[in-house]
């Protein structure tokens, strides 16, 4: 009988703990948002039970709908671990391997990439394809307004890239692209559309109320519309006219999601290999903080499954605590609020209370070599992904600086700093690199760069125009004249500033460039990446200005063209000048026919001149350069070219002699003057010191 009052007792007092916490639970739910209000939707399952189940506001405004057990909303990225359990039950019933490469059945796709492209590479986001969202903004074509925007549109951009941001499974890189590609291939390996596929996958989960977006205007029962009011204190309706999936847009109710979560927390009991292997880490990657659609990093110092999402007004978090067997799912149409705080309000209100000393990573602990104090200012970059810190000493003080915010580090050792806002984030310093050390034992490793710092010359190489074929824009770099380097898209109406860290890596708000260079250190192209876009190729378009002047410390040396002496064709001039532009000397270069000059450079023993001849060479015109000395005497002349026409324009000097550019032709007939067709490239030739030809290569075909 004791025993028995004992575990009644102890009933009570459970239940009443369980109640406090469910009143606890719904003040922070009601704290956020009013019954008239965009609405939400908060479940609660512990051990295989539904335990908690809130609605609260309105999934209509226009029509005052609440939002309730048959609301169905948009839970965005949240959707991502359906896309990949239906890959993954594809697997076990043996119809794909995670090994295939994707363009086993796509096959349109990264046509010049040899490495494979794994499908869990693709699952995982390490496969290095590009986001489709950021590509689109890229071109000046916002996605959200793209009406009827689908999954065959996302695909025919992806078609068009073809490189990848990075090479697969070296980084992870999150790309909502990866799950556009993912659903294409469930349509290759079942004959079926996503859709129909997708729609008998749920009904099989027993989730009767979910389905990802058939049409954007076709008609979705009980669907919630998303609003928020972006500061402005009215609620806007933010319109949807798109339709990709499977990598979001999934319309459901929190009924079906809690049922999910149900069978999830039940699936070792029931045996269900699919949900088991869809909570683990994807087989024999290299990446095990995110698996199948599903972030695998610890939370709240426990081991835990999660993901978030987020789209026009609608956003989603799952949250999986597999030891407490405890899962928190929430999801609104509401802009203003954060679906991803309120679930850490409340599993900081329920999980036990666990005591846990920070565990930095062993290497904090470890004794330091370092005997002085390292000059620690300069740049650091964490390559994979894309960032740039400086870290600058003024004053007395140390900053970390990055893009346009600026934290103060505070000493706490040699060579050791905290975040002054962050004590917590531990930032060390040693021989060539920077660590940051967290509590949880996650470290990033940023590694000094030791790249000169950009000079004058590095700015005037940066100007000029970059071009990418796949996007079909372009950008430009210009210098003021106050030496300001600025950055306009070919689609945008405005310059905005360029932070140069040093001679190979620049910034701006948005955009992260690394400088490329060829054989003789000229700026060749530039890698862009933009959010979840790596490593862009943007080619430079060769500026062939001529350069007939170089002024002297008491005058200038002058190249032209002058008309031939009996006035029937044209020769080349060279003088050399007073400041107030007298000659002082001139000489006179050419043969019985036409030349041109177009730019001179200045060499250790005299002059290079560049231009065209049709008195001497192969063809109609070639490429003519002449050497003289100071006092203007040639020393050789060499042309170079084939049948049709080559122009010289400027030149370069290099470590093994000098870099002519000009242009070539070429045609599709050497008699048909009439009919064949011509195009015109940008011509290198590159030359030792006596003009002879090492090599040339064409570039870029010239517009007419």
């Amino acid at each position: 009988m004791k025993k028995s009052l004992t575990l009644f007792a102890l009933l009570i007092s459970i239940s009443l703990v369980a109640q406090q916490q469910i009143k606890q639970i719904d003040s922070i739910v009601n704290s956020k948002l009013k019954d008239y209000h965009p609405g939400i939707a908060v479940g609660i399952v512990k051990n295989g039970k539904i335990v908690y189940e809130k609605y609260r506001g309105l999934s209509n405004l226009q029509h005052q709908i609440d939002f309730n057990e048959k609301t169905r909303s948009n839970i965005a990225s949240t959707a991502k671990q359906f896309t990949a359990l239906m890959i993954l039950h594809l697997s076990l019933e043996g119809k794909l391997s995670l090994e295939d490469d994707i363009r086993k059945y796509l096959p349109s796709l990264y046509k010049n990439v040899q490495e494979k492209i794994r499908i869990r590479n693709v699952i995982n986001h390490t496969s290095g394809i590009r986001d489709y969202v950021e590509l689109l903004d890229l071109e000046g074509d916002v996605w959200w307004k793209r009406f009827g925007f689908d999954n065959d549109d996302a695909m025919e951009l992806l078609a068009k890239q073809e490189e990848l941001g990075f090479t697969p499974e070296s980084i992870k890189y999150y790309s909502n692209s990866n799950y556009i590609v993912l659903a294409k291939v469930i349509e290759e390996v079942t004959g079926k559309s996503f859709n129909e596929y997708s729609k008998k996958f749920f009904e099989n989960l027993g989730m009767n109320e979910t389905s990802f977006v058939e049409r954007y205007m076709k008609v979705i029962p009980n669907r919630a519309n998303p609003y928020s009011d972006w500061g402005r204190g009215e609620w806007w309706e933010v319109p949807t006219v798109t339709k990709t999936n499977g990598e979001g847009f999934l319309f459901t109710t929190l009924r079906d999601q809690l049922h999910f979560e149900q069978a999830v927390q039940n699936a070792n009991y029931n045996n269900n290999i699919l949900l088991i292997k869809s909570q683990q880490p994807i087989p024999n990657s290299k990446i095990k903080r995110y698996g199948f659609g599903l972030e695998l990093e610890n939370r709240f110092n426990r081991k835990a499954v999660h993901h978030s999402g987020g789209t026009y007004g609608f956003h989603s978090q799952t949250y999986r605590f597999p030891e407490e067997k405890l899962s928190i799912f929430i999801m609104s149409n509401n802009g203003n609020i954060s679906s991803n705080l309120i679930a850490k309000e409340i599993a900081n209100l329920i999980l036990p209370k666990v005591e846990k000393k920070d565990q930095y990573d062993q290497l904090f602990y470890a004794n330091r070599k370092e005997k002085e104090t390292l000059e620690i200012s300069g740049t650091y970059s964490y390559p994979s992904e894309g960032k740039m810190v400086e870290i600058i000493e003024k004053e007395g003080k140390t900053y970390w600086k990055e893009k346009n915010f600026t934290i103060e580090l505070v000493s706490v050792g040699k060579n050791s700093f905290l975040e002054k806002n962050n004590p917590k984030l531990k930032v060390l310093f040693y021989e060539n690199e920077m660590i940051e050390f967290y509590p949880s034992g996650k470290t990033i490793v940023y590694k000094k760069r030791k790249e000169l710092p950009a000079s004058f010359s590095d700015l005037e190489g940066f100007v000029g125009k970059y071009t990418n074929n796949e996007l079909g824009i372009d950008f430009q770099l210009k210098l003021t004249k106050d030496y300001t380097l600025k950055l306009k898209l070919s689609n945008e109406k405005r310059f905005v500033d360029v932070t140069m860290y040093n001679r190979t890596y620049l910034t701006t708000n948005n955009f992260f460039l690394k400088v490329q260079r060829d054989p003789f250190k000229r700026v060749s192209e530039i890698l862009l990446t933009y959010g979840r876009a790596k490593n862009i190729r943007f080619k430079k378009k060769t500026n062939l200005k001529f350069q007939p002047k170089i002024e002297t410390d008491n005058g200038s040396i002058n190249v032209t063209t002058i008309g031939s002496r009996n006035g029937d064709t044209s020769d080349i001039l060279l003088t050399k000048n007073y400041a107030n532009g007298n000659e002082i000397w001139y000489k006179r270069f050419g043969g019985k026919a036409w030349d041109k000059a177009n730019s001179i450079i200045d060499t250790e023993d005299g002059y290079l001149i560049v231009g065209s001849t049709s008195s001497f060479g192969k063809g109609n015109y070639d490429m003519y350069v002449i050497k003289t000395d100071k006092k203007g005497n040639k020393l050789w002349q060499n042309t170079y070219g084939d049948f049709y026409n080559e122009y010289g324009y400027m030149a370069e000097k290099t470590e093994t002699g000098y870099l002519i550019k000009g242009t070539i032709q070429k045609c599709s007939s050497n008699t048909d003057i009439f009919n064949r067709k011509c195009s015109t490239n940008v011509w290198f030739v590159s030359i030792d010191e006596n003009g002879k030809e090492i090599s040339n290569k064409v570039l870029e075909e010239i517009e007419n």
